[in-house]
C-alpha cells in the first residue's frame, strides 16, 4: 500500500501538526522512532523501495522526497513495519512509484533529522545505452571490532588486511562515484558465526543463552557500517547459506557439537533476510528476496536462489530439502516454481533494449574449490545451466567460495572455443573475497583447466562496466588500495542500434 501527497495537502497537514515534521498518520518522533540503517532497492525504472530500521514499530512508515534537499514536497507511506522474535528493531519499507527514470531524488525517512536527508537515483530506463558500472561481491562479513579486523579466526584462512589497508566497505565507499548499485549474492554479515567466534576466543565468553542477543548485535553492527553505501545506492541482495539461521553448518565448542536446534524462532528459515530487505520480486514475478529480476539501462539482471526451491528441494549429498542442516524453505508454492519463473523471465527479455543478461547465484558449479562435495552445487548446474545456455546468458556471477576466480565461458564443463571473443556459452566469475571472520579460502591447486585467473591472497570486489551492447569489462578490485588485480573484456558480436543516451 502506498500513499503520496501533493504540496497543497502537506500545507494543510502541517497547519494541524504539533511538530515541524508532520505526517498524515503520525507526528510524534522519539529516539525509538529515529531512522537508522537506511538502504535502497530498485522497483522498476520508475520506482524505489526505501528501507530503514527503528527501535520501535511504526504504525505507517513514511518517506518525504523531492528533487531538491530543501523541497521534500512529496510523501509516500506504507503499512510495512515488520519485526520478529529476538529482533531488537523493526524493519520499515516504503515503495515509492511514479518517479522519473535515471533521476536524482532527495529523501528523508520518517522522523529523520537534518543530517538524514539522503540521495537516491532511479534506475536507467531499459534501452538506455549510456555506459555504466556496478559493484558486485558475495560473502561480505562484519567490518569492525567484532568481525573482520587485521586478524581472522585461528582456524580460518588467509588474513591479508594490514593495519593501513582499507577493508572492503571502505574501498567500496572510496570508489562509490564509479558504481551505480551494489549486488550482494548471498552470505550477508555472518552473524551466525557468533558461537564460532566465541568458541575460538575472538569474542568474550558468551554462552548459548547469550546467542540470540549477540546474533542481533552482529547484524545491527553490519547494517550500521553498510549505511555509508546503502543509504544512497541500491543494495540488491540474494540468499546465501549463512543467511538462513543463527548457527549455519553447526559449531563445536568445548567438545559439544551445536546445530540449528539452538536457534530461537526468528533466527531460522531466513527470517532476518526476509524481514530486512524488499527486492523487486513483486514487479518481476519472482518470490520475495529469493529470486527476482530487474532492468537497468542496457542490462537485464537476474538473482537466483541456490539454497532452496531447486526442483524437489534436494541441494546436496544426504541433505534433502536444505543445505548444511538449514531446514529452510521452500518458499515457492510448488517444487519447480523458480525454474518455471526463470524460463518465463528469460523468454521475456527484449535483447534490443537489454542486450546484456547477467545472472547471480550464491553456490557455484564451476570453481576450483578444495571441498568439492560441500561447495559445488551440481544440482544447481543441472537445473539452471540448460536454461542459461538456451537463452544466451552472458555472465554468471558466483559466490560462496571465499576467493576470486575468473573462468572461461563454459557449457557442461566444455570451454567455449571462442573464449571471450563472441562466445555462445555463459562466462563464469566467482567473486566472494570481500572478507569476513574466517578470512579467505585457498583455491584448489592446480587450477581447473577452465580457469583463466584466480586470486586467494587479497580481499576484493568486482566492478563490472557495460560500455555498449558489444563490450563489457569485469575488474577485480583489491580492497586494500583499490588497485585492479585482474581485468578482462567480453565481446558479443551484435548490432547496437541507436546509441541514445539518457543523462538524467
Amino acid at each position: 500500500m502506498e500513499r503520496r501527497w501533493t504540496q497543497s495537502m502537506l500545507v494543510a497537514v502541517a497547519a494541524c501538526a504539533s511538530t515541524s515534521i508532520a505526517s498524515p498518520t503520525e507526528t510524534k518522533c522519539t529516539r525509538d522512532t529515529a531512522p537508522m540503517q537506511a538502504h535502497l532497492a530498485y522497483s522498476g525504472d520508475r520506482g524505489m523501495t526505501v528501507s530503514w530500521n527503528t527501535y520501535s514499530k511504526l504504525h505507517h512508515p513514511y518517506v518525504r522526497y523531492g528533487q531538491h534537499p530543501n523541497a521534500l514536497s512529496q510523501w509516500a507511506e506504507s503499512d510495512v513495519s515488520v519485526t520478529y522474535p529476538t529482533s531488537s528493531t523493526s524493519n520499515n519499507h516504503v515503495k515509492i512509484t511514479g518517479l522519473e527514470p535515471n533521476t536524482m531524488y532527495y529523501y528523508q525517512p520518517q522522523c529523520g533529522n537534518s543530517t538524514q536527508i539522503y540521495t537516491m537515483k532511479t534506475a536507467r530506463v531499459p534501452g538506455d545505452k549510456t555506459p555504466f558500472s556496478i559493484a558486485v561481491g558475495g560473502d561480505l562479513g562484519l567490518m569492525g571490532p567484532r568481525g573482520l579486523t587485521t586478524t581472522t579466526g585461528p582456524n580460518g584462512g588467509v588474513a591479508p588486511l594490514g593495519p593501513n589497508d582499507n577493508n572492503t566497505i571502505q574501498s567500496l565507499q572510496s570508489m562509490k562515484s564509479e558504481w551505480e548499485f551494489y549486488w550482494h549474492p548471498g552470505d550477508i554479515a555472518y552473524a551466525d558465526y557468533w558461537l564460532k567466534e566465541e568458541a575460538q576466543g575472538f569474542l568474550s565468553n558468551y554462552t548459548v543463552s547469550d546467542g540470540p542477543a549477540l546474533y542481533e548485535s552482529l547484524l545491527n553492527q553490519y547494517f550500521d557500517e553498510m549505511t555509508v553505501l546503502t543509504a544512497d545506492r541500491p543494495y540488491m541482495v540474494g540468499p546465501g547459506n549463512h543467511d538462513s539461521n543463527c548457527d549455519n553448518g553447526g559449531t563445536t565448542a568445548n567438545g559439544v557439537v551445536y546445530n540449528a536446534s539452538i536457534c530461537p524462532m526468528g533466527q531460522t528459515n531466513f527470517t532476518g533476510f526476509r524481514s530486512h530487505y524488499r527486492m523487486p520480486s513483486d514487479v518481476s514475478g519472482g518470490v520475495g528476496n529469493f529470486w527476482y529480476s530487474f532492468d537497468h539501462g542496457m542490462t537485464h539482471f537476474i538473482q537466483l536462489n541456490t539454497e532452496t526451491d531447486i526442483g524437489d528441494g534436494f541441494l546436496g549429498p544426504d541433505e534433502p530439502g536444505s543445505s548444511e542442516g538449514m531446514n529452510s524453505g521452500p518458499f515457492g508454492s510448488y517444487p519447480n516454481e523458480q525454474i518455471d519463473w526463470l524460463e518465463r523471465d528469460l523468454e521475456s527479455v527484449d535483447r534490443k533494449k537489454t542486450p546484456w543478461v547477467i545472472t547471480a547465484v550464491h553456490r557455484p558449479w564451476y570453481v576450483s574449490a578444495k571441498n568439492i562435495s560441500s561447495t559445488i552445487c551440481t544440482e544447481c548446474k543441472d537445473v539452471f545451466e540448460p536454461l542459461l545456455v538456451k537463452h544466451n546468458v552472458d555472465l554468471v556471477i558466483q559466490a560462496h567460495t571465499h576467493f576470486y576466480e575468473r573462468n572461461q565461458p563454459l557449457n557442461d564443463y566444455v570451454m567455449d572455443p571462442a573464449g571471450l571473443d563472441n562466445p555462445t556459452s555463459p562466462w563464469y566469475i566467482t567473486t566472494a573475497a570481500p572478507g569476513h571472520y574466517d578470512g579467505l579460502d585457498n583455491y584448489l591447486s592446480p587450477l581447473k583447466p577452465y580457469v583463466a585467473y584466480a586470486e586467494d591472497t587479497a580481499y576484493g570486489w568486482s566492478k563490472i562496466t557495460f560500455h555498449n551492447c558489444t563490450h563489457m569489462t569485469h575488474e577485480f578490485v583489491s580492497s586494500s588500495n583499490n588497485t585492479i588485480l585482474d581485468t578482462a573484456t567480453l565481446f558479443k558480436d551484435r548490432k547496437c542500434g541507436s546509441e541514445t543516451k539518457h543523462n538524467g
